[in-house]
C-alpha cells in the first residue's frame, strides 16, 4: 500500500498559487459566520498565502493564520504589510498545533482536510481545533464531496484545467491526470505543468477522499457537534447533487445554534 502521499512544490509557488486561486465565493461564506463582535480571535487554519486572513482582518476582525509552507506565509506577510494590516501568520503543522490562545471561530478552508491521508492525523487536527476552540465558539470547515463519476471520467485521459499568467509574468497552463486508490481513499492527481508553452514538470496533489457519512462520523467522535452541513456556499442543503461539503459545528457539550451575527 502507497504512503509517499505528497504535493508538490511547484503546486506551492505563492505567485503560480495565488493568480490560480481568485474566486472569494467562499470568503462570503466564512464572513456571514463571523462573530458580530470584532474584538474577538478567529483562527484560519492552512492559511496558504492570506487569500481569507487578510479581508477578514481588513473588516477588522482580529484573526491568526496557520500554515505549514514557508514560501506560502512569506507572500501572505507581504501582502498583509502592502494593507498596513499587522496579522500573526504561523509556520505549523495543523496536526500538532499548540498556541497559547483559545479562538471564538476556528475554521479549515479550500478542500484542506484532504491532505491529511490517514484517519490519525485528521484525527489529530480536529483535536487541535478543538483544545483551541473556546466554549461556545465555532469551528467551519469546507471539502469536497467525492464524486465518483468525475473520478473514472479523470482517469480516461488528461484534462486542462487551468491557463492564466501570473503577477510575475509567467504563462502558466495545467493539464491534470488522476488515479484514484480504492483501498486507501486517496485520489492521486496529477498536475502537468506547461510554464511559457514550455513542459515544466509533473507535480503531485494527492488528496485523501471523505465521503459524507464518514466525516461527520468523524468529527462526532472527536468531539463536535454537527449544527449545519451545506452543498455549497450560499448554504443550500446538502444533497446528492452537491460538490461541497460544508460544516458549522461546535464542541459536543455545547448547544447554542443560532448563526451569531444574526438577530433573533
Amino acid at each position: 500500500m502507497k504512503t509517499n502521499y505528497k504535493v508538490g512544490d511547484l503546486i506551492y509557488d505563492a505567485n503560480i498559487y495565488d493568480a490560480m486561486n481568485t474566486d472569494l465565493a467562499d470568503l462570503q461564506f466564512y464572513q456571514r459566520w463571523l462573530p458580530a463582535k470584532k474584538d474577538t480571535r478567529i483562527l484560519e487554519l492552512c492559511c496558504g498565502t492570506g487569500r481569507l486572513t487578510i479581508p477578514i482582518a481588513k473588516a477588522g476582525y482580529h484573526i491568526t493564520g496557520v500554515d505549514f509552507t514557508a514560501s506560502m506565509l512569506e507572500k501572505a506577510q507581504a501582502k498583509a504589510a502592502a494593507e498596513g494590516l499587522e496579522i500573526d501568520f504561523i509556520e505549523a503543522d495543523i496536526r500538532n498545533l499548540d498556541l497559547p490562545a483559545q479562538f471564538d471561530l476556528i475554521f479549515i478552508p479550500f478542500n484542506s482536510i484532504h491532505h491529511l491521508y490517514q484517519n490519525e492525523d485528521l484525527s489529530k487536527a480536529f483535536q487541535c481545533v478543538k483544545n483551541h476552540l473556546k466554549a461556545g465558539g465555532l469551528f467551519l470547515l469546507d471539502c469536497f464531496n467525492p464524486n465518483l463519476e468525475v473520478i473514472v471520467e479523470g482517469e480516461k485521459a488528461q484534462k486542462e484545467i487551468a491557463k492564466y499568467t501570473t503577477d510575475d509574468g509567467r504563462k502558466v497552463l495545467i493539464q491534470q491526470a488522476m488515479k484514484y486508490e480504492s483501498s486507501t481513499q486517496i485520489n492521486r492527481i496529477e498536475w502537468h505543468y506547461f510554464i511559457n508553452d514550455e513542459f515544466d514538470s509533473i507535480q503531485n496533489l494527492d488528496m485523501r477522499m471523505y465521503f459524507p457519512q464518514e466525516l461527520v462520523a468523524h468529527l462526532r467522535w472527536n468531539g463536535f457537534e454537527v449544527m449545519h452541513k451545506f452543498g455549497d456556499f450560499q448554504e443550500e442543503p446538502f444533497g446528492d447533487g452537491s460538490a461541497k461539503q460544508i460544516f458549522v459545528c461546535q464542541r459536543a457539550a455545547d448547544t447554542e445554534s443560532k448563526k451569531p451575527n444574526q438577530s433573533s
